[in-house]
């Protein structure tokens, strides 16, 4: 297993503290909670993600958010998702699925 440390991982940690959740490792991903809200992020391919929790976020580099949208999309999940795509320069942006 590895350690919840890769740069993107910090990167929206960072965010999602700074937005008032309460974040914590959970197992190579991170758990963020405020209130009833629960969000699994992870930086992992999501053709390999465990499918657990309500409510999923996808953190990846600006220029492979599009690749990961279309990963999620053919997998078909159940389960409510974003991609949050981070950019050079400090900034994200958020992607929701087309429904």
């Amino acid at each position: 297993m590895r350690v919840v440390n890769t740069p993107i991982l910090d990167t929206a940690c960072s965010i999602f503290t700074d937005l008032g959740y309460t974040v914590e490792a959970a197992g190579d991903e991170l758990r963020a909670q405020r209130k009833w809200r629960v969000v699994y992020i992870t930086d992992r391919d999501p053709r390999t993600v465990v499918d657990r929790g309500n409510l999923r976020c996808f953190v990846t580099a600006s220029d492979r958010a599009q690749t990961v949208v279309e990963r999620i999309e053919a997998a078909a999940p159940t389960r409510e998702w974003v991609v949050m795509r981070l950019n050079n320069r400090g900034g994200y942006e958020i992607r929701r699925p087309s429904r």
